[in-house]
């Protein structure tokens, strides 16, 4: 059986050590971040804490858009989309 690799801060578990030690994988997931379920290797889920699902399933709104891009690490980017003519078809009436 695989223990977490806790001593590298890697928030892996395997399945069987995820289900026998439950409660340490919850603890984690409030006080140390996402915790991630594997199954043979591969990540399978990943288990949060509930104030990090509620932010989550937060709806979004246009203030938090607006929010997103205030704090952009590059604020003097141009993000229009560059304006393409449109072909027009001629049409008969």
């Amino acid at each position: 059986m695989s223990k977490p690799m806790s001593e590298a801060r890697d928030a892996r578990w395997g399945l069987e050590v995820a289900k026998a030690q439950f409660g340490e994988v919850v603890r984690r997931a409030k006080t140390e971040g996402p915790q991630t379920v594997t199954v043979q290797g591969r990540d399978e889920a990943v288990v949060i804490s509930a104030e990090e699902y509620g932010r989550l399933k937060q709806p979004r709104t246009g203030a938090d858009v607006w929010a997103a891009l205030q704090a952009s690490p590059w604020p003097d980017e141009d993000i229009e989309p560059p304006r393409i003519p449109m072909p027009v078809r001629d049409v008969d009436l």
